[in-house]
């Protein structure tokens, strides 16, 4: 296992990156990513509708805010996103930005899950980037774990 971990964000953390950078130590066949985080909505509509109040105010211009409240019911829930990408020791490597809770991912030499490129997986510094766009609820785990397989010589 190259990565194995497990962590809680909150909202502070919307709107920001966490990278987790791991070492290869030799050509892999096949790199796979299983990334999966909870709770995916905020159910408690209240707590909702305080959020996207303070987002109207803040966003967007009093003439439309009328306009943009009397569409707010089809938002709810409201939902954390994270999304990942992957670059290799010398490329960008694609982004998956999927609104799934949880994803089973990879990349090999032959194919790759769609966002992701495929190509010959090099030893040396590879990094996940977690991108957490909106935390709504006031706690999300989320865990990573990748792992590569070898060819068998």
């Amino acid at each position: 296992m190259l990565i194995d971990r497990i962590q809680t964000v909150t909202p502070e953390h919307s709107r920001s990156h966490i990278r987790f950078p791991f070492r290869l130590p030799r050509e892999a066949s096949k790199l796979h990513i299983h990334f999966a985080y909870g709770p995916k909505a905020l159910e408690d509509r209240e707590a909702s509708r305080r959020l996207m109040e303070e987002c109207i105010s803040k966003y967007i211009e009093p003439e439309r805010q009328p306009i943009v409240r009397g569409s707010m019911e089809r938002y709810y829930p409201l939902t954390n996103l994270m999304t990942l990408s992957v670059d290799d020791p010398e490329a960008y490597r694609g982004a998956c930005h999927r609104h799934d809770p949880e994803q089973r991912l990879f990349l090999s030499g032959a194919e790759a899950s769609p966002g992701l490129v495929k190509g010959p997986l090099p030893a040396g510094l590879w990094t996940v980037t977690i991108s957490l766009h909106s935390i709504v609820t006031d706690l999300c785990e989320y865990r990573l774990r990748v792992w590569a397989e070898e060819d068998e010589a």
